[in-house]
């Protein structure tokens, strides 16, 4: 959660919030809305993976997994929703994935909270136009993290990736804040109820790695 302008005196703050918990997102609310007095800008990226065959993915997996990526989603968007209607303005930023375009065999639990929260973001945009209030949500592509470990897979399963991707080389979390920025700004002010695929281009074409072997002449 952010806010603009001299709102912020160029100072942050910090809390900790169970996006699990009503009361933990309501206190977080409050607690940005004292200090600032406003909140121009909210980004929903906690998310878990809970990976595994549907036939092997327990109910509480499930339920965990769905609590966090799409009811926790759900929480804040909610409870940041009165203070953004009454100031007539506001920017809300969803992160999905591309699982939620095309999912991994062994990710239906991931694969289908993301996709809610792409109908979740769709709904919001319509409900919250006439406030001036757009609501978007991104899907990053292969961004190396400690939640998906892609650098520390063997050299043949990082080759296999990095061949569905157009662009054919990891992506950068500071290529995604980029993204990140311009929807929280004006620049983006009559985009409204999209995903924006930020990827490299996974999956653009079929085979993108022949471009590849016809650069290099094979």
């Amino acid at each position: 959660m952010a806010a603009r302008g001299d709102a912020t005196d160029g100072a942050a703050l910090a809390l900790r919030c169970d996006v699990r918990s009503d009361e933990s997102v309501e206190h977080a609310v409050a607690a940005t809305l004292e200090r600032f007095g406003r909140i121009d800008v909210l980004v929903n990226n906690a998310g878990v993976l809970g990976e595994g065959l549907i036939e092997e993915v327990d109910a509480a997996t499930w339920s965990f997994v769905l609590d966090v990526n799409v009811t926790g989603t759900f929480r804040t968007c909610k409870a940041v929703m009165p203070a953004m209607k009454q100031q007539g303005s506001g920017r809300i930023i969803n992160a999905a994935s591309f699982a939620a375009v095309v999912p991994s065999v062994g990710s239906a639990a991931y694969a289908a909270s993301k996709a809610a929260v792409v109908q979740l973001t769709r709904v919001l945009a319509g409900e919250l136009g006439p406030w001036n209030i757009t609501a978007n949500a991104y899907a990053p592509g292969m961004i190396p993290s400690e939640l998906n470990g892609f650098l520390e897979k063997d050299q043949a399963t990082q080759d296999r990736l990095l061949d569905t991707l157009t662009l054919r080389r990891w992506g950068d979390a500071q290529e995604v804040c980029d993204l990140l920025c311009f929807l929280a700004s004006d620049a983006s002010r009559y985009i409204t109820g999209t995903l924006i695929d930020v990827s490299g281009g996974k999956l653009a074409t079929q085979l993108p790695q022949r471009a590849y072997e016809l650069a290099e002449g094979r």
